[in-house]
């Protein structure tokens, strides 16, 4: 079989009546007696492309988790495909955002490859369905599977974790090939109302927000000490050996056993302030523009340091360009005066392990200053949400759905113009020279996530939509 079949565990959802309102408990335990009864004897499965690596993974890990502990009978496959069809849907998620990436094309040859890679996907996944089942798939990678899907006879969703919110002809030429499989999805669910493409039946559309999950390993309460000694194990920077035990969503316990591999003229040490930037080595999230502007902008002015921290580009098989924007940010890190480039750290954290990974990202937020999001286009944000989580001020662009997480001023700083780095800058230096601002900021993001970016609110959405759906 090519698929990838991932085990799912199961979460209670007893847990968030502790950081849950009254009110907003009940709302979702109606909703959990809801999915009991309507689902009973159904199996909801979600397809995506990668089991590792990337915001979808990191959000069905436990969303699917918590539908379990629901009394759902979720489950997950990854579709197995060749560098070929990965090149064509990176190509497509460009698009998408709205700028050309490769450039390639995506004309009848892209097409044929796309439908043949996916065609024995196809057939292992819908060997595996039965009676009642209904399927979600995810993003570009797997649309094409909805006609076979629907063939079979079953229910399917597609979710599209990406968009624009003003598109240009970029996007529509990604619409263009997509859509003759989206069209025939009996739902389609998007992250926010302007990235819903024009063509599609209002009546089968969905917007649910992405969520993050606050007991999950990558947002877990962490003191201090616990933190310093995580960076310490995983050699992000020098200071205090500690215990680095961690929770497991199963139960079981884990300890920090990999290291990161750092580019880096100095260690940092637990003396150091620093800003940092967690996110994949993707253009779209601007490492280079995040290099610059702190060279030119932060470090005159401060003596924090500077961490982009990204999963080792070895591990993640769903983006072939990872490998190449890591080495041009290398090579741009190399280029810049020493005074520099020995305030910036270039991270490739480990993927071995992805408990162990996100442990070792919730050390990094939660001992930042200043948690940075500066990416040209984004579709939700989840290290946003993580960072807001965790009570860190962050300051992030204003495009796509961090704009709907951020309140400019209140719980972050928006930054108008992505490519400023005058700005970017200055909104930087603005919260390291006044700590007081910047701990408001961070006590309100927390409220704010906690008000519409949990885990539960995802849970109860997509509840209601397969209650609807069937």
């Amino acid at each position: 079989m090519r698929l990838e079949l991932v085990d799912v565990g199961e979460l209670e959802l007893d847990g968030f009546d502790r950081v849950l309102s009254p009110h907003a408990a009940e709302v979702l335990h109606r909703a959990e007696r809801l999915g009991r009864r309507e689902l009973a004897g159904r199996r909801i499965w979600n397809v995506n492309s990668t089991a590792r690596g990337g915001g979808v993974a990191e959000m069905l890990v436990t969303v699917l988790a918590y539908a379990r502990g629901a009394g759902v009978d979720a489950r997950w496959a990854v579709i197995c495909a060749d560098a070929e069809f990965f090149a064509i849907t990176k190509r497509i998620h460009n698009l998408l955002h709205g700028i050309p990436g490769d450039g390639g094309p995506l004309g009848d040859a892209e097409r044929e490859h796309y439908e043949g890679a996916l065609a024995p996907n196809g057939e292992d996944f819908c060997s595996l369905l039965g009676p009642g089942d209904v399927v979600i798939l995810h993003d570009p990678q797997t649309a094409g599977l909805i006609p076979l899907v629907r063939a079979a006879g079953h229910p399917v969703v597609w979710r599209c974790h990406v968009g624009l919110d003003v598109p240009n002809e970029l996007a529509r030429r990604a619409w263009t090939f997509l859509d003759k499989y989206v069209m025939q999805a009996d739902a389609y669910v998007f992250s926010r109302e302007a990235f819903v493409w024009d063509e599609l039946d209002p009546a089968r559309r969905f917007i649910i927000a992405p969520s993050i999950d606050v007991f999950a390993p990558k947002n877990a309460d962490l003191d201090l000490a616990m933190a310093d000694a995580i960076l310490t194990a995983s050699g992000m920077r020098n200071g205090h050996d500690g215990a680095t035990a961690f929770r497991r969503l199963n139960g079981n316990t884990g300890t920090i056993e990999s290291r990161a591999r750092i580019t880096e003229d100095r260690p940092l040490t637990a003396a150091d302030r620093y800003v940092l930037q967690v996110s994949r080595w993707d253009s779209l999230k601007d490492p280079i523009g995040v290099v610059e502007g702190f060279a030119r902008h932060v470090v005159p002015h401060s003596d924090a340091h500077l961490i982009y921290a990204g999963p080792d580009v070895s591990a993640v098989a769903d983006d072939p360009e990872g490998a190449l924007v890591y080495a041009a940010t290398r090579d741009h890190w190399e280029a810049l005066p020493a005074q520099a480039r020995e305030r910036i750290h270039l991270a490739l954290l480990p993927m071995e392990d992805a408990e162990e990974n996100a442990v070792i990202v919730n050390a990094l937020q939660r001992s930042a200053d200043v948690v940075v999001q500066k990416s040209l286009a984004e579709g939700f944000g989840l290290t946003v949400a993580e960072a807001m989580w965790k009570a860190r001020p962050v300051v992030a662009s204003r495009i796509g759905g961090i704009q709907d997480q951020i309140e400019h001023g209140v719980s972050g700083v928006l930054l108008d113009d992505p490519v400023d780095l005058l700005a970017y800058g200055a909104a930087v230096v603005g919260l390291l020279d006044d700590p007081s601002r910047a701990a408001r900021m961070g006590a309100e993001a927390r409220e704010r996530v906690r008000e519409r970016f949990l885990g539960t609110h995802s849970l109860i959405d997509y509840l209601e939509l397969l209650e609807r759906l069937i």
